[in-house]
C-alpha cells in the first residue's frame, strides 16, 4: 500500500540527512560555533529505512546535510541506493543530492558512475568576496564554481543552484545570477529565508519575497512562466528568448504545504514529517530494538498520518521547529 496521509497527499519524496557536520557555516543557518549536534549512522541503517520507504512507493531519495560529500563511503551508498526499485514504477529510483560543492568537483564523476541522478549546489552569491561573506569560508567561491562545472561534465542534470536570498547580504545578487544562468546552463532557483537558523534571527522584514524577485529580474531580462507540477517546491520561469530558467522557492509569501509530498530522516535516525515540526519520531529507536521490516513499515505509515497540514510561519501562534535546517537535513 502507497504512503499517504491523512490529508490524502501521496508521500513519494524522500530526504535522508546522512551527517550534519558542515564546512562552511553560513550567516543564514550557522552561529559560527555550533558543531555538529547528532552522530551519523551507519549507510546500512540508513539503506536499511529507504528499502522499506522505497517499498511503501518512495520513488525520489534526496541526500543532504549538513553537507553529505563529508561522509566518506557515500559514492558506495549511492551505488547500493541505485539497486532499490520503486513498487509502484517502471522507472529507477531518482536519487539527488544537495552539497555546498565545496568537494564537488573530484566526486561528481564517481557519483554519477554510481547512480546519481541529479544535484543542487547551495550558493548564495556569484561575487567571490560577498560568497566568502556569506559562508565565512574565504576562497571557497571558485572551489564551487569548479564543482559546478565538474557536475554539468558529469551529466549530473538537470543541475540546480538554489540561492537563500535574505535582505542586507544578497538581495542585490537576483540579477547577477540571472546572468549566471543563462552564461553556465543551470537552472537557479531562490530561496526565501525561513525561521531554521541556529541564530533564531529571522522576521519577515529579512524575506525577500517571490513577487521582489520577478519584479528585479524583470529589470534584466522578461521572464514566461513555466507550468509545473503541484508538489513541486518551486514555480519556474525561462526567459523570454529561451535561454535560461530560473525558479522561485516561496514557502513563506507562497506556501505549498498543501500538495507537500515529503518527508525526511535525519543523521540520528529521526522520522520528520515537516521542516517545521515540533517533534521527531525514532525510527532507528525501533530497528535498535529488532524490528522487522514489516513492523517498521507500520511505525512509518503511523507516523506519516500525523503529518502537519501546514506551517505557521509568520503566525501569531508559530512555534520554530524544534531543529535548525542544519541539523534537520534540507
Amino acid at each position: 500500500m502507497l504512503l499517504h496521509d491523512k490529508f490524502g497527499r501521496r508521500i513519494a519524496d524522500l530526504r535522508i540527512s546522512v551527517t550534519d557536520r558542515c564546512n562552511y557555516k553560513c550567516v543564514y543557518c550557522r552561529t559560527g560555533n555550533e558543531g555538529a549536534l547528532y552522530g551519523d549512522l551507519p549507510f546500512a541503517d540508513y539503506l536499511r529505512m529507504a528499502r522499506v520507504l522505497v517499498g511503501m512507493g518512495i520513488t525520489k531519495i534526496r541526500l543532504t546535510g549538513g553537507e553529505p560529500l563529508l561522509r566518506k563511503g557515500l559514492v558506495d551508498f549511492v551505488r547500493d541506493l541505485a539497486q532499490l526499485r520503486p513498487s509502484d514504477s517502471p522507472d529507477p529510483l531518482d536519487i539527488a543530492l544537495t552539497t555546498n560543492g565545496h568537494l564537488l568537483a573530484d566526486l561528481a564523476k564517481p557519483l554519477k558512475e554510481a547512480g546519481l541522478t541529479r544535484v543542487t549546489v547551495s550558493m548564495d552569491a556569484v561575487d567571490p568576496d560577498r560568497f566568502a561573506r556569506i559562508t565565512r569560508v574565504p576562497g571557497g567561491y571558485d572551489q564551487v564554481l569548479a564543482g559546478i562545472r565538474a557536475a554539468r561534465r558529469a551529466g549530473l542534470w538537470p543541475l540546480k543552484i538554489n540561492c537563500v536570498l535574505l535582505r542586507g547580504f544578497n538581495e542585490d545578487q537576483v540579477i547577477p545570477f540571472g546572468m549566471f544562468a543563462r552564461e553556465e546552463g543551470v537552472t537557479v532557483r531562490f530561496i526565501e529565508f525561513m525561521p531554521l537558523e541556529e541564530d533564531r534571527v529571522w522576521s519577515p522584514a529579512t524575506v525577500v519575497t517571490l513577487e521582489e524577485v520577478l519584479t528585479r529580474m524583470a529589470e534584466y531580462r522578461p521572464l514566461v512562466e513555466v507550468p509545473h507540477a503541484r508538489s513541486e517546491t518551486a514555480r519556474r520561469y525561462r526567459f523570454e528568448d529561451g535561454i535560461g530558467e530560473i525558479g522561485i522557492i516561496a514557502p513563506v509569501s507562497h506556501p505549498f504545504c498543501g500538495h507537500c509530498s515529503r518527508i525526511r530522516i535525519t543523521c540520528d535516525g529521526k522520522i520528520r514529517t515537516c521542516l517545521f515540526s515540533v517533534w521527531d519520531h525514532d525510527l532507528h529507536a525501533e530497528m535498535r530494538r529488532g524490528a522487522s521490516e514489516e513492523q517498521l513499515a507500520e511505525f512509518i505509515r503511523s507516523v506519516v498520518m500525523k503529518k502537519e497540514e501546514r506551517h505557521h510561519i509568520g503566525e501569531p501562534d508559530f512555534v520554530p521547529a524544534s531543529r535548525t535546517m542544519v541539523h534537520i537535513g534540507g
